[in-house]
């Protein structure tokens, strides 16, 4: 079968770049890297301005692109259907998380909950072209066969297949209903590793993969999804010890600390005027002495998973460097949504007896048999300069960090971009690299055409911007609603979160969203809205009661 598969390759991208065994990969083809953090927040990592350790990430940069104007989705599942297919999140089948649908959803496609069979999904493309194909970490886009990695296109692949999960070994799950599941190649996994934790094992699973077929003629597609630092929150305890204190003046002043660091940066305008109030959380001052205690703790152990992480990605990328192959790969870092500020009782089926079988304790927080989260304090510090987190339609829930770092040594490396560049462009923008054309037809079915388009002239330093209509893109989750035609966009937010009617900023202007321009631009709002009606149209978008997110 698979000889097979790789002979009708020749059809299937007729007129692409040459695959002969004859030329070395790196000549033609380069190897491709995907890593994917879980619910990192825009300002946490060095390059951002943010205070955790974060020296490979730091590196990366320098050798590197920053791109400030980064968009995913709002929720983790969303943007990795987006990811791996170039197109809207409700044509590749996730108008919604699988664990929130609705009755109303039930038989239309757009809301099957799982990536569909409609779209060329980026590992089939990237096998198909000869590629060695390898994924660990978090997959989230369907639990049946033949939803899985090991059906969508990857040679080899260790995954856990819901949202999130303990990230030690003994299978503890976000909520009672939401049974933990890893599989290797398809299989279930019945145990893991006494010393698993999760970040080091997907890298360990990685690394493995990778030093097998170093001498392999094939590039390699890796795409690294880490869990970390989705909740519940959890890290070795000399990674939280280094933390220790950091975080005892609270998450009024870390917040304004990140904005201030963004601003030396030049990620945000020096004269941005300061960020309002922390919405829907008490002020540091007025939380008890313990309540501040047990907060800081949790972001400590939030700080040490992010720490942690950038410690294995070192791993991965010194293997890299090592085995020469660093040159020849291009890497992505980005986060798949902002920061999490929603709390754990906001899973499906939770229940008071499931979190009250935790030990939260001061000393035991972030270890084995805990769980505690972000909270919305920390989650819209770490998503300074931008409002509210995950889950939202509102910048703090889309705009995320983002690295890139070409193959080859980049003439404008340690440069930033504040271009709107979006997840669903990052498919286009691969197949470019690799010289390989998306696929009209799969196992005799056609396939939806990409949306997105190749960034790479811009990534390069050779296009001032994206492409023509790169900025123009629709939302909707939840009955939260967004349309971008940018810097301009549209958000419309039910109460409490927002007016429940349409608003309008210039996000150039004011990235945090705090000037609703309605009154002063009646036209170009009258357009956006039509926009976003079309959007609507076009994609399948369902008028959905808004799924409430507490907040308390």
């Amino acid at each position: 079968m698979r000889l097979l598969a790789l002979a009708s390759i020749a059809l299937v991208f007729a007129g692409t770049a040459c695959y002969g065994q004859s030329e070395s990969k790196a000549a033609t083809r380069p190897n491709i890297l995907l890593i994917v953090a879980d619910d990192l927040g825009y300002s946490d990592i060095g390059p951002f301005g943010g205070e955790i350790s974060t020296p490979t990430l730091d590196q990366l940069a320098k050798e590197g692109l920053l791109l400030s104007g980064f968009h995913a989705l709002p929720v983790c599942s969303l943007t990795r259907s987006v990811l791996l297919s170039g197109v809207d999140n409700h044509l590749a089948g996730l108008g919604t998380m699988g664990e929130h649908k609705t009755p109303e959803m039930d038989g239309i496609p757009g809301y099957a909950g799982f990536l569909n069979h409609e779209v060329a999904a980026l590992p089939e493309v990237m096998q198909l072209a000869g590629y060695n194909t390898y994924m660990a970490g978090k997959w989230h886009l369907g639990g049946t066969a033949d939803a899985n990695p090991k059906a969508r296109g990857f040679d080899e692949s260790f995954v856990l297949i819901p949202g999130g999960a303990s990230h030690w070994n003994d299978f503890k799950p976000l909520a009672p209903p939401l049974k933990v599941r890893y599989t290797r190649n398809g299989e279930d996994v019945a145990s893991l590793p006494d010393d698993f934790y999760s970040t080091k094992y997907y890298t360990n699973q990685m690394l493995s993969w990778l030093q097998k077929s170093e001498s392999d003629e094939n590039p390699f597609f890796a795409y690294l999804a880490y869990t970390a630092p989705h909740d519940p929150l959890h890290a070795p305890k000399e990674y939280i010890d280094k933390y220790k204190g950091r975080y005892d003046e609270g998450w009024d002043v870390l917040r304004e600390r990140r904005l201030q660091q963004l601003k030396k940066l030049g990620i945000v305008r020096k004269d941005l005027p300061p960020l309002p109030p922390i919405a829907f959380e008490r002020a540091w001052k007025d939380l008890s002495t313990q309540e501040q205690a047990n907060a800081a703790r949790d972001m400590e152990v939030y700080a040490a998973m992010v720490d942690y992480l950038d410690g294995q990605i070192e791993r991965i990328v010194g293997y890299l460097k090592e085995s020469g192959q660093y040159n020849d790969t291009l890497i992505l870092f980005f986060s798949d949504n902002g920061a999490n500020g929603s709390i754990s009782t906001y899973y499906p089926g939770q229940s008071k007896e499931y979190l009250a079988s935790f030990d939260n304790s001061l000393e035991n927080r972030g270890h084995r048999n805990s769980y505690v989260d972000m909270g919305i304090g920390w989650a819209q510090a770490s998503m300074a300069p931008s409002r509210m987190f995950k889950r939202f339609t509102s910048e703090g829930g889309i705009r995320v960090p983002m690295l890139a770092k070409l193959p080859g040594n980049m003439s404008n490396a340690s440069t930033m971009s504040h271009n709107f560049f979006h997840v669903r462009d990052i498919m286009p923008t691969v197949l470019e690299l690799a010289g390989i054309q998306h696929p009209a037809e799969m196992n005799g079915k056609k396939m939806r055409p990409m949306e997105g388009q190749s960034v790479l002239e811009m990534l390069r330093g050779k296009s001032a911007t994206a492409y023509e209509g790169s900025g123009r893109v629709g939302y909707e989750l939840f009955g939260m609603k967004a349309y971008f035609d940018y810097p301009w966009k549209i958000l419309l937010m039910p109460e409490p979160y927002g007016t429940g009617d349409w608003q309008l900023y210039n996000l150039e202007e004011d990235p945090g969203e705090q000037v609703n321009l309605v009154q002063e631009y009646p036209e170009r709002l009258k357009k956006l809205v039509a926009n976003w009606d079309q959007y609507q149209r076009e994609d399948g978008v369902l008028d959905v009661e808004v799924n409430p997110i507490p907040l308390k």
